[in-house]
């Protein structure tokens, strides 16, 4: 009775999930109410539907979109800023030239996409995006090409480094639970992620940018004339500029990394203070100071101030509605949703790297993070992986790759990625759907398929 009751509850919670997203497809873009309102609404409707207490709804629902504006407000801030002086002081017109200049115009595309993937190597997803944009939208602007053939490819830069390649948090947590060597995660990683990135973000950008039509103005960046040849910063102080805070976060990518391999003590003063310098915020922030410093002398603090000033005004949308994106997945996740679905899945008897791919990609669309997908998956498949000691190092590998691959696919209102992406590139949320969703799900189940196919290999 009991394993009936648990069954039923677990139907009932993913009806309400179902429920909840096809509402969200039909008031924003049905009846167009807007994101934000929509969001708030469906994410009170649903805690109260899943049957999270009364006096726990609002907590829940302050908690999610919380938690969310805590790791994204501060990057979504200081990137803005970063990337309102690169681009009024013609940096990003500098780094733009540059990149036409060694690559070709036909090229371009490609050239953005393969700096996003060094720049991608330690920097998390919303603050190389953040950094990356005004570039974006400055090549776009000066080629007068479809804007998604320069952004996607980028985005999906971002995205597959944070999700397949450490030292990112996600793919060395995953290889933490399952005991997966760090070192050749990192090449087995890197090796998948490449033509992964090739077939699903740049060919599929390239693809999209001549379906869809995106104008290649932005509330943030691409508005203002061209700065006179006389008063653009050098390239290499641009490139100080953007390498910095790669330079900062692999601090704190690279000595977590370490720690979690063994290799170096974690908890030591020095450690502490190098990874300190390393938290995306701070290194962000001294980013931006060196940006203050450099562009003093030239155009005044008076003037800086005022530029700063202007970058955040159009971002505040951007915040609320990621924030309430943010909010839904943290309903999903209190309400049991995202436990119900494994718990339903994780006696399949499929093969262990099929299962992997499910599980997460089923936890991820389910609640949204695709961090809380992949740690989730890894945890239920420890003791499965204990369990089977004939494994090799490499299979540890190609199943970490698998659920990362699943935590990527199917990103849509739960996940703050969605939101980001969608308001930064003045995309309305049917393309979004159309083209960052679809990009991403091409992304995941491409790098499950090699994930699966070098594991028959090896």
């Amino acid at each position: 009775m009991d394993s009936i009751d648990v069954s039923t509850n677990a139907t009932y919670l993913l009806l309400v999930a179902l429920s909840a997203i096809l509402s969200l497809l039909v008031l924003i873009i049905k009846l167009r109410l807007h994101a934000f309102v929509a969001l708030c609404l469906v994410s009170l409707c649903t805690a109260l539907a899943a049957g999270i207490a009364l006096d726990k709804v609002v907590p829940t629902l302050l908690a999610g979109f919380g938690g969310t504006l805590a790791s994204v407000a501060l990057l979504v801030g200081l990137g803005a800023m970063i990337g309102k002086l690169l681009e009024v002081t013609g940096g990003a017109q500098v780094l733009a030239d540059k990149l036409l200049h060694l690559c070709g115009q036909d090229k371009a595309p490609l050239a953005l996409g393969i700096a996003s993937l060094c720049f991608g190597f330690p920097i998390f997803f919303d603050a190389g995006l953040m950094v990356m944009m005004p570039i974006i939208f400055g090549v776009a602007k000066r080629l007068g090409g479809p804007l998604l053939s320069y952004a996607l490819p980028a985005a999906g830069a971002f995205a597959v480094m944070h999700a397949f390649v450490p030292p990112h948090p996600g793919p060395v947590a995953a290889a933490d639970f399952l005991g997966a060597n760090i070192g050749l995660l990192l090449l087995v990683g890197a090796v998948i992620a490449l033509p992964t990135w090739y077939l699903g973000a740049y060919l599929f950008g390239l693809y999209a940018g001549k379906r869809f039509t995106i104008p290649t103005h932005s509330l943030l960046f691409g508005e203002n004339p061209p700065v006179p040849a006389e008063l653009l910063p050098r390239f290499s102080t641009v490139l100080i500029i953007l390498i910095l805070p790669v330079m900062l976060i692999f601090l704190d990518t690279g000595l977590n990394t370490l720690a979690v391999a063994g290799i170096i003590e974690g908890q030591s003063p020095l450690v502490d203070t190098l990874r300190l310098l390393g938290k995306t915020p701070v290194a962000l922030l001294l980013t931006l100071l060196l940006c203050l410093m450099i562009f003093y002398q030239q155009h005044g603090m008076q003037q800086l101030e005022k530029w700063c000033g202007e970058s955040l005004a159009p971002i505040c949308a951007v915040i609320l509605i990621t924030g309430a994106g943010g909010m839904f997945g943290g309903v999903l996740r209190a309400s049991g949703i995202g436990d119900a679905l494994a718990s339903l899945l994780s006696d399949l008897g499929l093969p262990i790297i099929v299962a992997a791919f499910i599980i997460s990609a089923c936890l991820r669309v389910a609640q949204g993070s695709a961090t809380v997908a992949l740690t989730t998956t890894a945890a239920l498949l420890s003791p499965v992986v204990a369990a089977n000691p004939q494994l090799s190092a490499f299979d540890l590998c190609f199943i970490v790759i698998s659920i990362a691959g699943g935590a990527t696919v199917l990103s849509h209102f739960n996940d703050s990625g969605f939101w980001l992406v969608s308001r930064l590139l003045n995309m309305d949320e049917k393309t979004t759907l159309k083209t960052w969703t679809v990009m991403e799900t091409l992304l995941g189940t491409l790098a499950f398929v090699f994930a699966a196919g070098l594991s028959m290999l090896l």
